[in-house]
């Protein structure tokens, strides 16, 4: 049986849009969405709407209901094979008399990782599988990440001048970038799980990390400090906890046992982790603690020592650089800290770079190249 490519990428594009609808509210679970086609019309449309709900081929299955029966489903991931929170997606897939389904990639989940491809092919269901992959894949990066290692897909972003600066010698770094940029930042704040800073941010700016976009719409992330001697003030924004808008301070054996207790007294949760060898909190363990509890993305918000030892261990999967048209000079705060690099060879390489103009400023994203991994064995315990 012959099929239209086109058509094919046209429905998975509308499965892809759904699926984005469920951005901030469904990790650590996949972006999934799913159109159903018959006789050339559109009769079932879904998106996995929040963690522990239904599943987008649920919604469609049920929009379509007796419509179903002979259809073709596109969704930009592998049906579920397994029961989880909620029953296996392919079963239901099957019950209802779907005739073909088109699949973006299979599930990169050990506990499904082609079951649900093979219980759909067992059960006479033609399977199409890669149209659209490489924006599927895109699409959920985050979610691969968490699944195969159990940690958070790392964000490194920056604003900074045209010169590599992020605040002046005085510390003044308000506002670097334009309200378009800013409000770009908001949207990824909403998308991911967890807004990480260093100690240094926190005294120098007092953030409030939280989510500002139009209407109060929304979610805040988990806000992460780092803070391996726990200076973090009581009277710090991110110190002020509300059921919405919580924080964790990941600090070391070194805190005082007493300013532990009057954060904690204010809600804030203290994580005592390992160490360096230099004192500073254990990134690799922090990351670690954060997939636990089902942190699948986070983003890194600075500052510039915090943002070089990342780096410098190759703790980072993309960054994110706003940059303005703006020069500050050699005497403000650069944007990235000392990583010990002394020669070309052990420079952290960046690859799939791309660039987005917001208003007068670009951002700049590009991921690490991980073709550099030898480098990190000369990194100290």
């Amino acid at each position: 049986m012959t099929h239209n490519a086109a058509a094919d990428m046209q429905y998975m594009q509308q499965a892809l849009k759904l699926a984005r609808e469920g951005v901030g509210y469904v990790s650590p679970n996949p972006l999934v969405g799913c159109v159903i086609v018959k006789d050339g019309q559109v009769v079932g449309r879904g998106h996995h709407q929040r963690f522990g709900g239904p599943h987008a081929e649920v919604y469609a299955l049920q929009e379509a209901g007796m419509r179903a029966s002979g259809a073709t489903l596109y969704v930009n991931l592998e049906p579920c094979s397994h029961t989880g929170k909620t029953p296996p997606c392919a079963e239901a897939v099957v019950q209802a008399g779907v005739r073909r389904v088109v699949m973006a990639w299979r599930d990169p989940n050990p506990l499904v990782a082609g079951g649900g491809l093979a219980q759909l092919r067992q059960a006479g269901i033609a399977v199409t599988v890669g149209i659209g992959e490489a924006e599927a894949r895109q699409l959920n990066e985050a979610f691969l990440k968490y699944i195969t290692t159990q940690c958070p897909f790392v964000t490194l972003k920056c604003a900074m001048s045209l010169d590599g600066k992020i605040a002046t010698r005085t510390g003044a770094s308000r506002w670097i970038t334009g309200d378009l940029a800013r409000a770009e930042v908001h949207r990824l704040r909403h998308a991911t799980d967890a807004i990480v800073v260093g100690i240094g941010t926190v005294l120098q700016d007092d953030p409030l990390l939280t989510t500002r976009l139009p209407d109060r719409r929304g979610v805040h992330a988990l806000r992460v400090i780092v803070d391996s001697t726990l200076r973090l003030p009581l009277q710090a924004q991110v110190a002020q906890v509300t059921a919405d808008c919580r924080t964790l301070v990941a600090t070391t054996s070194r805190a005082a046992a007493a300013r532990q207790q009057q954060l904690q007294e204010q809600g804030v949760e203290i994580l005592s982790l390992p160490a360096y060898d230099d004192g500073h909190v254990n990134l690799e363990a922090l990351w670690h603690y954060l997939g636990t509890r089902g942190v699948a993305s986070a983003l890194v918000e600075g500052g510039a020592t915090l943002s070089a030892t990342l780096l410098r261990r190759r703790l980072v999967d993309k960054v994110l650089f706003f940059v303005a048209p703006k020069i500050i000079g050699g005497d403000g705060i650069s944007v990235i800290g000392a990583c010990g690099v002394e020669t070309m060879e052990q420079v952290i390489g960046l690859q799939h770079l791309t660039e987005q103009r917001l208003g007068e400023d670009v951002v700049l994203q590009a991921y690490l190249s991980r073709s550099d991994e030898h480098t990190r064995s000369r990194e100290g315990g």
